[in-house]
């Protein structure tokens, strides 16, 4: 699943004629008007779908997939994920870096010490929150993912250089 993005939600369907409801859980909701296909995630299987159309309603997405054209054969789908693959997620910029590639990198202080696996990204509204088990004590350590904490990011060597910022490990 690392090379899929989770772009949404069905939350419900939306009139009789196969249209649904998606809440977006990208950070770019406009990106549905140029997608072509989605990947369902059925549970029990991956189905890809063809997206005829896409149009904004409040918070919402409101959906057409290309051959389903009954409330009765989109209903069944209500609560499912809906994913992109890798190369048809949205670009990043410099510095920017997919979650899902931070996941389980080392993070290592200024002087090289591990200390610990980054295991989480709390997305606040002004900055990332790094979320990293510490290996000594197993207890979380919150870095703020800001250039005066964050040194550098290894995507390759799959560590991450932080510098803890004063009180940050008094816990």
């Amino acid at each position: 699943m690392d090379d899929l993005f989770r772009v949404g939600v069905i939350a419900n369907t939306h009139g009789v004629k196969g249209e649904v409801k998606v809440f977006p859980t990208t950070d770019a909701p406009e990106r549905f008007k140029k997608l072509k296909t989605v990947i369902l995630d059925a549970k029990r299987e991956k189905i890809t779908l063809e997206l005829q159309s896409a149009r904004f309603f409040k918070n919402l997405v409101i959906v057409k997939f290309k051959g389903i054209d009954n409330i009765n054969d989109i209903e069944k789908y209500k609560g499912c994920d809906l994913y992109v693959k890798r190369e048809n997620a949205t670009p990043l910029d410099e510095g920017e870096y997919y979650i899902v590639d931070l996941i389980d990198m080392d993070v290592l202080n200024e002087e090289g010490e591990e200390l610990g696996v980054l295991y989480d990204v709390m997305q606040t509204g002004a900055n990332d929150v790094f979320v990293v088990k510490l290996k000594d004590t197993g207890k979380e350590l919150l870095l703020p993912n800001i250039p005066s904490c964050v040194l550098n990011v290894d995507i390759e060597g799959r560590k991450i250089t932080v510098h803890v910022l004063d009180g940050l490990m008094d816990m």
